[in-house]
């Protein structure tokens, strides 16, 4: 495995004192939001939280100027949808906005004001928008949330042969892989990793509903090629995508306090608890 120079920037790494110098400085705190679950015969199920972990460590490195320290990721998401193939650990919505929350408010007894949800699990696109959202307004701090292979915009597809963009162990997943940990690839499992019946896939756009990977990819639960994966790719995907975070990191408008929108009188365009013509809103008595 390639030497990564990223272990200054491992939470689990730290001690306590460290990471109490690290929330006086308003270090951003970044969290690899992920999953455990099949990846097709060829590739394992820490697939998502293996790319999400290293994406985050190395766009921290990247953006040197400016303080940031990731967690482990975390290694459960909303997956139901891989459990027919077997190996998925999966929550519910509930459970996994309150381990969110649960995170939120300890980096926040220990002094830290930023979060940076990095999330690398198609399944927990959507929820994640919504606690991302919740939690910035319940703890009055930014929560961004970012998906890795669309923080990238197009420039992760153009680096693709077969397909737009990632899709499931697929070219790009398994690319990853080579470059980080050759080893963990079943290479004599790729040929048995196609899926047998692309039109059994769904489109779920603009048109909502549950589907299980048995639907979307019979047999095999892989969508995508990943014959066409190779370690100079992974190479390529890992340098854009962890650009872009950088990027992210950076921008100090993403980072700005939330607007208090549930403060009292906050309704009126005040901020005191004031309302229009002079009027308190406190109590009386």
């Amino acid at each position: 495995m390639p030497d990564t120079g990223t272990d200054a920037h491992r939470w689990e790494r730290r001690t306590a004192p460290e990471l109490r110098a690290l929330a006086e400085r308003d270090a951003l705190v970044v969290l690899p939001v992920a999953s455990m679950e099949q990846h097709g015969p060829h590739l394992p199920v820490w697939t998502d939280s293996f790319i999400g972990h290293n994406c985050a460590l190395h766009a921290a490195a990247l953006a040197a100027d400016v303080p940031a320290i990731v967690l482990p990721p975390m290694w459960t998401g909303l997956s139901e949808h891989h459990l027919p193939f077997g190996g998925t650990i999966s929550l519910d919505y509930a459970t996994f906005h309150g381990v969110l929350r649960g995170v939120c408010r300890s980096i926040r007894a220990g002094g830290f004001r930023r979060l940076l949800l990095v999330n690398s699990h198609g399944g927990n696109i959507d929820p994640l928008a919504v606690s991302a959202r919740e939690l910035c307004v319940e703890f009055d701090m930014p929560v961004v949330a970012t998906t890795v292979f669309h923080v990238a915009g197009p420039a992760v597809g153009a680096l693709l042969d077969t397909q737009p963009g990632v899709q499931h162990a697929c070219e790009a997943e398994t690319s990853f892989w080579l470059h980080l940990d050759a080893a963990q690839v079943r290479r004599e499992e790729i040929p048995n990793a196609i899926c047998p019946d692309p039109g059994g896939q769904t489109v779920g756009a603009p048109l909502h509903r549950f589907w299980s990977f048995t639907e979307r990819a019979p047999v095999t639960g892989v969508i995508g090629d990943p014959r066409a994966a190779t370690a100079e790719k992974g190479e390529k995907l890992l340098a854009v995508v962890a650009e872009a975070l950088a990027k992210a990191m950076r921008d100090n408008r993403l980072w700005q306090a939330p607007d208090a929108v549930w403060a009292p009188g906050r309704v009126w365009g005040r901020r005191d608890g004031a309302v229009p013509g002079g009027a308190s809103s406190a109590p009386r008595g």
